[in-house]
């Protein structure tokens, strides 16, 4: 049978979570014959992600593919997942998130009306929900107020995202077709590549459609997550890495033709460069602030209008004041945003 949708799951040594994520999938889409899913065991090594990835493929082998690589990092495991995706449809979801049931089934519902009747949508664009563990409170990312609903449109027809909910890869389920022409080139062994995915295809994603749905839990709150605000700081480089792979996809006001489109990305990119910038002064390491001037400097060399609207504009003025008091600043008003908005 032709499969609606391939869900990816990465998994890293996930053994003590990653049951619950595939179960509700298996669960919410009533082990439904035209779903896949594709778990990528990413060289796991220090418990039983392997063998449970093999079982649960073992146990549903109609559904279930068990795809083993040596270790490369998130970004290498998902574009695993979307090689071996058998669905016209690819949703990724993390090993340690898990999905909604009435939710996903309404999504897989939409997607098989558009398969039926021939409707081709690049783009399904749905909510996700924050699952903060400390506080066992929930904070639910939706759009209506920024995209039509329950509709298909196209860019031109966008409204204003606030800064608290960009399109970040939990709401997203791309054409597997759309998704592989976009050609994705995800650097291995490398946190925050999720920016990647929820950037570079949009320019090919010509149709899309907004269902109202609270599909993807986002699980926060471990010590460990790489959003954690220790383990990102310590990991900046890693999204100077990625900045500088965002920068190089498009010169986005002579690449964009949409004006929305060209907005909504050159927003997001800088907001990407404003956390580089942030999590710079906040980093030990003694190289950071050069790093930093480095990546300006880049940025630019490569596109100056690109430069001065992320880094003259309101957000980089903000996340890039002088002086030990404009660190201080920047810090604490990033800070008090993420009390705000919770987004980590």
């Amino acid at each position: 049978m032709n499969k609606t949708i391939t869900f990816g799951i990465p998994c890293y040594n996930s053994a003590e979570y990653m049951d619950h994520c595939i179960s509700s999938i298996l669960e919410g889409t009533d082990y439904a014959e035209d779903v896949q899913i594709v778990i990528v065991d990413d060289g796991s090594a220090k418990d039983e992600t392997p063998a449970k990835a093999d079982e649960w493929a073992q146990l549903h082998p109609s559904i279930i593919k068990a795809v083993h690589q040596e270790n490369g990092g998130h970004g290498v495991a998902v574009m695993k997942a979307v090689a071996h995706a058998d669905g016209v449809y690819f949703k990724n979801i993390d090993s340690d998130d898990w999905v909604d049931a009435d939710a996903v089934r309404a999504l897989l519902d939409t997607l098989r009306r558009f398969v039926e009747l021939g409707e081709r949508v690049d783009l399904v664009i749905t909510n996700y929900v924050y699952e903060h563990v400390e506080d066992a409170t929930q904070n639910v990312v939706d759009y209506r107020r920024v995209l039509p609903v329950g509709k298909v449109f196209n860019w031109g027809q966008i409204g204003h995202f606030a800064m608290s909910q960009y399109l970040l890869m939990h709401a997203l389920t791309y054409r597997v077709d759309t998704l592989r022409e976009a050609a994705l080139q995800m650097p291995p062994h490398t946190f925050y590549v999720d920016n990647i995915y929820a950037y570079v295809p949009f320019p090919k994603c010509r149709s899309l459609f907004y269902l109202d749905a609270d599909v993807y839990r986002y699980f926060i709150g471990r010590d460990d997550q790489s959003v954690n605000e220790k383990v990102l700081t310590s990991r900046v480089d890693h999204y100077w890495r990625v900045a500088r792979i965002m920068m190089r996809a498009y010169h986005v006001y002579d690449d964009i033709q949409i004006p929305r489109l060209r907005s909504y990305m050159m927003n997001y990119f800088t907001i990407i460069m404003a956390i580089c910038s942030v999590f710079s002064k906040m980093s030990d390491r003694p190289d950071a602030m050069d790093e930093l001037q480095k990546l300006w400097d880049e940025l630019k060399a490569y596109d100056s209008r690109m430069y001065r609207r992320a880094r003259h504009g309101v957000v980089g003025l903000a996340t890039n004041l002088p002086g030990t008091v404009g660190r201080w600043i920047t810090i604490g008003g990033y800070r008090v945003a993420r009390k705000v908005v919770k987004f980590n």
